[in-house]
């Protein structure tokens, strides 16, 4: 007879090999859209009883199902499974001056619904109490089972430490402190609160699973940065990294928010070129002969080729282009490579810029993420 102390290190063991292959089989629907058993099991290298228990086990729970069969007419095919990404999904909130996106997350973290809402920002009940019936009314337009719902992330344009909940800076709009409570007063959910910058810079990640090393320029109403270092974004001793924002750009030029002069923000924030409509703003920008704006916008293509520059002759790593800005950016891409080109002092070619992957409501996304990985890992 063995000890007892070895029965519990046997049983752990089995507890977390059987939990270690379950994660690996999720994982492994999380990056293909179907699989056979068989397909499993040569995949992760698994006995076919074990892949048929988690399977089983998977199904039991509602986060995989049948979703056809696969081999030759005539013969037995074999069955097939999926991932069902809509088991659970998780909310994202984006809150700027004048506007709240609500956006709903599936497993996949694929955008399954959303809105854009006219809100303008004030630290009162009445604006918080506002944001949770938008979000109630949300949640009923999109069929959303209240079961499934996994948690609420909540984007902003302030520094959070690393609760999640403590707003320590925010210069931009009256995001005090307290602003966690003040959503928790009325929102009967999960909540997590993000730096906006850094919520985009996650929601970017996500897709690109190979992102080691990068710097994102979030390019919106306000202008944040996010560094991502080994695949895991950086946060700084203090919790203020990356704020590419409040680089100087233009020495004592454009008065910033921060109180400063000539920082990046007040040349390259999204609303120099619109206050609300970017998309219209680039449909005109294709056929306009306005020479006001075709000249704001070269300049701005400056702006955005020096501060890129500045940011890589420190960081020698690729620089990721997000925000509202960057989803259009496209056709704009080859030109803010050639500038750079120019003014960089050991590039021989700028492959090292490139365009955000997420290209629509990053911040909600990202900051929605955040609740579909933590459910993840505990599969």
């Amino acid at each position: 007879m063995q000890p007892e102390w070895m029965t519990r290190k046997m049983e752990s063991f089995d507890f977390n090999l059987r939990k270690f292959n379950t994660s690996n089989i999720y994982s492994y629907f999380l990056e293909h859209p179907d699989a056979t058993k068989q397909d499993l099991a040569s995949a992760l290298n698994l006995t076919l009883p074990t892949v048929n228990k988690n399977i089983d086990y998977l199904s039991e729970l509602g986060l995989i199902a049948v979703s056809g069969s696969r081999g030759q007419t005539g013969g037995r095919r074999a069955t097939t499974y999926s991932l069902c990404a809509d088991a659970k999904v998780s909310l994202g909130l984006d809150i700027t001056k004048h506007h709240v996106s609500c956006v709903v997350v599936d497993l996949n973290g694929n955008i399954i619904s959303f809105s854009r809402n006219y809100l303008i920002f004030e630290f009162k009940d009445s604006y918080f109490k506002e944001v949770a019936n938008l979000l109630k009314k949300f949640i009923k337009e999109s069929n959303i089972d209240d079961k499934k719902i996994l948690g609420v992330g909540i984007g902003i344009p302030a520094l959070v430490q690393s609760d999640n909940k403590t707003v320590f800076y925010s210069g931009i709009m009256d995001i005090r402190e307290d602003t966690y409570d003040m959503f928790r007063k009325y929102i009967d959910m999960d909540i997590v609160m993000f730096n906006d910058a850094k919520a985009s810079c996650f929601a970017e990640k996500w897709i690109n699973k190979d992102l080691v090393n990068a710097f994102y320029i979030m390019l919106s109403n306000n202008v944040g940065g996010a560094m991502m270092i080994n695949g895991q974004v950086y946060s700084g001793d203090n919790f203020r990294s990356a704020e590419v924002g409040h680089i100087t750009l233009v020495p004592h030029g454009r008065k910033c928010y921060c109180g400063q002069y000539g920082c990046v923000d007040p040349y390259l924030a999204a609303t120099n070129l619109s206050q609300d409509d970017l998309e219209g703003y680039f449909k005109e920008l294709e056929t306009t002969k306005d020479e006001k704006i075709l000249d704001e916008w070269q300049q701005y293509l400056d702006y955005t080729a020096q501060t890129v520059v500045n940011v890589r002759a420190i960081l020698d790593c690729d620089i990721i282009l997000g925000g509202y800005v960057g989803a259009y950016l496209e056709p704009y891409l080859d030109e803010i490579k050639k500038r750079a080109l120019k003014i960089s002092t050991f590039d021989t070619n700028a492959d090292f810029i490139k365009l955000c992957s997420y290209k629509r409501e990053n911040i909600a996304a990202g900051a929605a993420l955040y609740f579909i990985s933590q459910f993840i890992k505990t599969i």
